[in-house]
């Protein structure tokens, strides 16, 4: 345990923010694992939707820190990539 005040406050400010950029995280990967398997179906419509969330969480864990802009930047262009690639080959 922390002898001082302020490292006991630092310890749990820093188990408060883990706990929500994990929860962040792990809805970003349910939600893409979501637009990959509709992406599979050829659900395309569906999968637009879906991607306009990912977009919208993506953006949201960039700017609240659980993740870093650049990371959010590359996995958007990604699955924008495969959903293009999706819709020229049909």
């Amino acid at each position: 345990m922390p002898i001082l005040h302020a490292s006991y406050k630092s310890m749990k400010v820093t188990k408060k923010k883990t706990g929500r950029n994990q929860s962040v995280k792990s809805e970003l990967k349910t939600e893409t694992k979501k637009y990959l398997d509709l992406i599979g179906s050829k659900k395309l419509e569906e999968a637009k939707k879906q991607l306009n969330l990912l977009i919208s969480l993506f953006d949201r864990a960039s700017s609240k820190g659980a993740i870093h802009k650049n990371t959010a930047s590359r996995k958007k262009s990604r699955l924008m990539k495969r959903l293009l690639k999706t819709t020229t080959s049909t």
